[in-house]
C-alpha cells in the first residue's frame, strides 16, 4: 500500500450504498499496517452515530428506522473497524457524525466525547463534518478519541 508513501496523515471517509452485510470498513482497516511500517502516524476515520456508544443516540427516526433498516450491517463493519483502529499504535481520531442533513444547522457544532444516556445529536451537514476532520490534522485535543459531532 504505498499510497502512505510521504504522507503526513491518512483521512478514512467511506460509504456505500447497500443494506448488506459488509467487510469494506474492517478489510480497508489494514492499511494501519502500511501506515505503521512507513511511519505514517495520524489517522482520522469518520464511522457514525451508530457505532459503539452512539448507538440509540441519533433521534428517533435514524434510532428506530435507519439504523435497523438500512444501516445495522454497515454499523456492525464499522464498530470491527473501530476496534482495530483503537488497537494500533497510531494517533488516531475516529469521528462519529450525527446523520447528515443539508440544510444549515442551528447553532455551533457540538462535540461529545462522553456520551451520557440523554445525548442525542440530529443532523450535521457534510462540510461541517469535514471542517471538523481537516482539523483534527492540526490539534491533539481528540487523540485516540471518539468525539461524537452535530447538532440537538
Amino acid at each position: 500500500m504505498q499510497f502512505v508513501e510521504g504522507q503526513n496523515a491518512v483521512i478514512f471517509a467511506l460509504g456505500i450504498d447497500h443494506t448488506g452485510r459488509t467487510t469494506l470498513f474492517s478489510a480497508a482497516t489494514r492499511m494501519i499496517s502500511a501506515m505503521e511500517s512507513r511511519r505514517v502516524r495520524r489517522l482520522v476515520a469518520i464511522t457514525g452515530v451508530g457505532a459503539g456508544e452512539t448507538r440509540g443516540h441519533g433521534g428517533w427516526l435514524y434510532d428506530w428506522i435507519i439504523q435497523p433498516l438500512f444501516t445495522r450491517h454497515r454499523y456492525a463493519d464499522k464498530e470491527r473497524q473501530e476496534a482495530l483502529i483503537a488497537a494500533s499504535k497510531l494517533g488516531w481520531t475516529i469521528v462519529r457524525p450525527a446523520p447528515f442533513r443539508d440544510d444549515a444547522a442551528l447553532g455551533p457544532l457540538q462535540v461529545h466525547t462522553r456520551v451520557d444516556r440523554d445525548t442525542v445529536l440530529r443532523r450535521v451537514s457534510r462540510a461541517e463534518v469535514a471542517t471538523f476532520v481537516l482539523d483534527q490534522l492540526t490539534t491533539t485535543e481528540y487523540l485516540r478519541q471518539r468525539p461524537f459531532i452535530g447538532h440537538p
